[in-house]
């Protein structure tokens, strides 16, 4: 029990500095934010807009800017943690591979990395929350941080497992980016009015967005759709452990080479 707690700090601690040296992904989450943010204010109207929300089960009406604000406000954290998570994971693989290979836990590893995703989604959320309520009125913003801390985790998990598959850095970001442009462009209530299009619930943000829209822009709060993005990160983090768990590590045919020397 001591080794795997000992395991799980260390590679926690690693897994923070990793994320601290990406100073790319640095400035994605504090410049590219609130600069996604400032563009849905000035690209869109000021105009009142009436929404669907299957949260409330009924329509609302918002000005269009605010609307727009959240909801890109969601896909900057979606963004902005998937490529954080995929980044880190993709890079490290080597470094896991001789980990593992000394005799480091494997549990340990993915809970670390999971860990580390739930820290980052936490920080950005906070931060996302406060740029939000700065630039309007936000109703409540306790759950406005769960939703887009929500969101994070579920795109954290997304890129934890595409960082522990794919063969190319250029794949993993161009299936994130996409991925979040689908999701984001489909919830988006400027752009889709009526929320009717076939699917869109089946989506990472789906409950996140209607409780982020909810939280922000009503006096209500729709708790129960907001555990919805937990399903995600939890069946992305699942089928990371067994991509981790199966993978069996071998070694470098140099290391090979010099075992069979030495021998």
């Amino acid at each position: 029990m001591r080794l795997t707690w000992t395991a799980f700090t260390e590679l926690l601690r690693c897994t923070l500095l990793g994320h601290l040296r990406n100073r790319l992904a640095l400035v994605l989450a504090v410049a590219f934010i609130p600069i996604w943010i400032a563009v849905a204010r000035l690209c869109t109207s000021d105009q009142v807009v009436r929404i669907r929300l299957d949260a409330l089960s009924t329509s609302v009406s918002a000005p269009a800017s605010q609307v727009g604000q959240v909801a890109s406000a969601l896909g900057a954290v979606t963004m902005v943690a998937g490529f954080i998570t995929f980044s880190e994971t993709f890079q490290s693989r080597q470094m896991d591979r001789r980990l593992l290979l000394a005799g480091y836990p494997r549990l340990p590893m993915l809970l670390a990395k999971l860990a580390a995703v739930a820290l980052t989604a936490a920080a950005l959320a906070l931060y996302t929350t406060i740029l939000l309520w700065i630039s309007l009125p936000v109703r409540h913003a306790g759950p406005l941080v769960v939703a887009l801390a929500g969101a994070g985790l579920a795109y954290g998990g997304i890129g934890l497992l595409l960082g522990s598959l794919v063969r190319g850095e250029l794949e993993g970001f161009f299936l994130i980016v996409m991925l979040s442009l689908v999701d984001t462009g489909l919830q988006n209530p400027v752009f889709n009015t009526l929320m009717d299009v076939t699917g869109v619930s089946a989506l990472p943000l789906y409950g996140v967005n209607q409780l982020a829209l909810s939280s922000a822009l009503t006096p209500h709060i729709p708790w129960s759709h907001g555990l919805l993005s937990l399903t995600w990160s939890a069946a992305t983090g699942a089928l990371a452990l067994l991509v981790l768990h199966t993978h069996r590590p071998s070694r470098s045919p140099g290391s090979r080479r010099t075992g069979v020397r030495a021998g």
